[in-house]
């Protein structure tokens, strides 16, 4: 049977009932799934990531009581959490300093995103910062493909878009198979045509509302690497409510799957 790739411009618009059997991919370019596939590459042992700024600080705090060193990110309209270790720009997640903790991790849009896709068989972070591994590890999977955009406050974003857009049609070029399950994969592909090379890719992520957003915070430096292809090649996947590396092939849920979202 032909597998299918499906496009949700927004979570809101995702038919869940779709999901089972399948792999669903969580875009959210500008900044949440670079900076988790930043994280991960950069030797953090696992990203938990949360819908409230409150369930995150305790389960941090759960964290800190037991003897870990977990290290609080994430941001609310772009900017850093008060109190919180690190924000939501990938540039601060480098191996001297998450490497071996745990990042307990929310944000505006990327987290709640998660929520929508919690119905997949897999789970996973996809941007252009491990766009080639993705779609490697996504043409191994079996079932429909599911790329999820996460917007921005409830609104369609052009950099989650043209994204989902260019793994469509890399996932293209990996199973001859593959077709469009709905015309908002038709609608991705066709738009990412428009930003498919570096310079014309960097002019989207800056023309969008969520790039707009970064260069009036001063995070141009952040759309720059987010518009790269390659700069993290890991490939996040969700399970017993962390985002990891590999998901273990038998490990009991914890704790931690109360908390996490």
């Amino acid at each position: 049977m032909p597998r299918q790739v499906f496009v949700s411009l927004l979570p809101a618009l995702l038919d869940a009932s779709r999901l089972a059997g399948g792999s669903a991919v969580v875009i959210d370019v500008l900044r949440a799934s670079t900076t988790v596939c930043a994280a991960l590459h950069a030797g953090a042992s696992r990203v938990v990531p949360f819908a409230s700024v409150d369930d995150a600080r305790r389960f941090a705090d759960r964290l800190s009581e037991s003897g870990d060193r977990p290290l609080l990110g994430g941001e609310r309209s772009g900017v850093k959490i008060d109190g919180f270790n690190l924000g939501n720009s990938p540039l601060e997640y480098t191996a001297d300093v998450v490497a071996g903790r745990t990042v307990v991790f929310t944000t505006t849009n990327g987290t709640r995103a998660l929520l929508a896709a919690g119905a997949a068989d897999r789970i996973y972070m996809g941007t252009y910062a491990n766009l080639n591994p993705l779609c490697d590890q996504l043409a191994r999977d079996s079932g429909d493909v599911h790329l999820i955009c996460a917007g921005t406050d409830g609104q369609i974003t052009l950099e989650d878009a043209v994204a989902a857009g260019e793994i469509a049609t890399a996932l293209e070029q990996r199973i001859s198979t593959l077709a469009l399950g709905n015309d908002e994969a038709a609608i991705a592909m066709t738009l990412s045509r428009t930003a498919s090379q570096d310079d014309t890719r960097l002019q989207a992520l800056r023309m969008g509302r969520g790039g707009r957003n970064l260069i009036e915070l001063g995070y141009d430096d952040d759309i720059e690497f987010c518009a790269k292809i390659g700069t993290a090649p890991v490939v996040p996947v969700f399970h017993e409510g962390a985002l990891v590396l590999k998901a273990p092939s038998a490990q009991a849920a914890g704790d931690d799957a109360e908390w996490a979202i």
